[in-house]
């Protein structure tokens, strides 16, 4: 019997086995690292300082490159404070005057936001009374959220984080402010404004534990910039 292989059969194991050492040398894709890819600044806004409880226009914005939209059956008593005492008080977006549940948010005239991957939201806000501030996002095909995580009550002004990838959200009523179904895993890759209500009525100034309002003295938006 012939114990030669016929010369085509040859050339065929000789490429499957140089293929294979190809492979083997070939060096492994590089790890996708969350941490090494955060996103940018989006936004930033500090507001500017108005007299007290002057009801919020686009005067009240201090980047020009930001629109403002209002939400809710109070949007029209949301109101910018800034007070002469205590001599520290910022400028800051209040609640408090939101006689029925509102919202509030700040739009890019030029850009969607993608708030995927590592997005986060920085603030500093100031809630009172049993008022829990929660973001809210408007994405690009018109849907409102609200998230699961908020910002409880504080004796004084304190800055922290959300990262959304931590946020679970429901849907939201733009007209009574009322929140609705779970929305499981949302598409933010088009996020078309970011905000925040408390979803309660403001309680305005009252004294001692009657008072209950949410306060924003600025807000940083992460995430990617996407092209209108």
């Amino acid at each position: 019997m012939n114990r030669k292989l016929p010369i085509c059969v040859m050339a065929v194991v000789l490429g499957v086995l140089g293929s294979s050492a190809l492979l083997a040398q070939a060096p492994a894709a590089p790890r996708f690292v969350p941490e090494d890819h955060r996103p940018p600044l989006f936004l930033r806004e500090d507001f500017t300082n108005e007299p007290e409880e002057t009801p919020i226009t686009l005067a009240s914005i201090g980047s020009k490159d930001l629109l403002i939209a209002t939400y809710g059956p109070g949007k029209d008593m949301v109101a910018k404070s800034h007070h002469a005492s205590p001599k520290d008080d910022p400028s800051y977006v209040w609640l408090g005057s939101c006689t029925q549940v509102c919202g509030f948010t700040l739009r890019k005239k030029d850009a969607y936001v993608d708030l995927g991957g590592l997005a986060k939201i920085h603030w500093r806000t100031k809630q009172t009374g049993f008022h829990q501030l929660r973001l809210m996002l408007k994405l690009a095909d018109g849907t409102l959220l609200v998230s699961s995580g908020f910002e409880g009550a504080s004796n004084d002004w304190r800055e922290t984080e959300m990262t959304l990838a931590d946020q679970r959200w429901r849907k939201l009523d733009a007209k009574v402010m009322n929140d609705g179904a779970w929305v499981d895993a949302p598409d933010l890759s088009k996020v078309d404004e970011i905000g925040w209500t408390d979803l309660a009525p403001g309680s305005g100034h009252g004294t001692g534990g009657s008072v209950g309002s949410s306060r924003i003295d600025w807000v940083e938006v992460y995430g990617l910039p996407v092209k209108r």
